[in-house]
């Protein structure tokens, strides 16, 4: 990253004085007048690109784009290409042929939201186009009797896709299956907070639940095995439960980097892994009252 000063100004700087071979110490190991071998990748979050075998550097697809929008490949610089391999493309996830995961069975349909406050609400983050993950839910853990009798209520938390045919069949399973939470913003995952937030809010006020819990589309929970652990706590006891991690540092470079404006600390306080935690419904009444005074650091 030369953001700071230009290419020009960088080389500029290492030639003068010097009278030995400049060494090259950019991340693309590429030298003048030497064969190379540059395999980029089409995975399903991003390109990957590996040179001679070792993996260089990752970047995400832009907003809205998919595989199925690649119509070809282009070449700048000043490269002479001894030969080109293609590959095919891999094929789509599952995600984006929802007609062919989603089974509209009023078996798998949520059961309604009971008058009476239920013992506990577990809110599952999803991203939009997670047809097939929602799905498998719905046929495993979300089939648990604790589930079915309504003494436990699950609802997806969902935001709004980029792509305007994936909110078209979220908007019809959401209708359907009667299980989704659709938040009103774009999605994006530095905004899963808001998500969590909205846990809080539909949990405590909406199924009025003595235990909330979050977690994702892609963990398996163990329904009876939490609801006993949560009962062991005494009733007038506040709670906060899971795989705690203690006196973590905020990464300031890469893909999960916090700034000092969002976390001035060295150190974040004691905080649960994201896969699954739960906790009592006083402390859900607190998050979403601080978050409304806007008091709550949401970074």
């Amino acid at each position: 990253d030369r953001s700071v000063e230009s290419n020009a100004t960088w080389w500029l700087k290492r030639l003068i004085g010097r009278t030995k071979k400049v060494t090259v110490d950019w991340p693309f190991p590429f030298t003048e007048g030497k064969l190379f071998v540059l395999t980029l990748s089409a995975g399903l979050e991003g390109y990957h690109v590996s040179v001679d075998g070792r993996h260089i550097t990752s970047f995400p697809y832009r907003t809205g784009y998919t595989l199925e929008d690649a119509t070809g490949l282009m070449l700048n610089g000043d490269v002479d290409v001894h030969s080109i391999f293609a590959a095919s493309l891999p094929t789509s996830h599952p995600s984006f042929a929802p007609q062919r995961h989603l089974e509209m069975s009023n078996r798998w349909k949520a059961p309604p939201l009971p008058e009476q406050p239920v013992d506990l609400f577990i809110g599952v983050l999803s991203a939009g186009n997670h047809f097939a993950e929602r799905m498998a839910v719905r046929k495993s853990w979300m089939q648990h009797k604790l589930v079915k009798s309504s003494h436990v209520v699950t609802r997806f938390f969902v935001a709004m896709h980029a792509r305007k045919e994936v909110n078209v069949e979220l908007k019809r399973e959401a209708e359907f299956f009667a299980d989704i939470v659709i938040v009103p913003y774009m999605d994006n995952y530095d905004l899963v907070v808001l998500k969590t937030v909205a846990i809080c809010e539909y949990g405590g006020r909406v199924a009025a639940a003595k235990y909330i819990m979050k977690s994702d589309d892609d963990t398996f929970v163990r329904v009876d095995a939490v609801i006993n652990e949560a009962k062991k706590v005494h009733p007038d006891r506040s709670f906060y439960i899971g795989n705690i991690n203690y006196y973590h540092r905020p990464l300031r470079a890469g893909k999960w980097a916090v700034t000092y404006e969002e976390w001035a600390e060295e150190v974040y306080p004691p905080y649960a892994n994201g896969p699954g935690y739960i906790m009592s419904s006083d402390i859900a009444h607190f998050i979403v009252s601080e978050f409304e005074k806007h008091n709550l650091s949401v970074s």
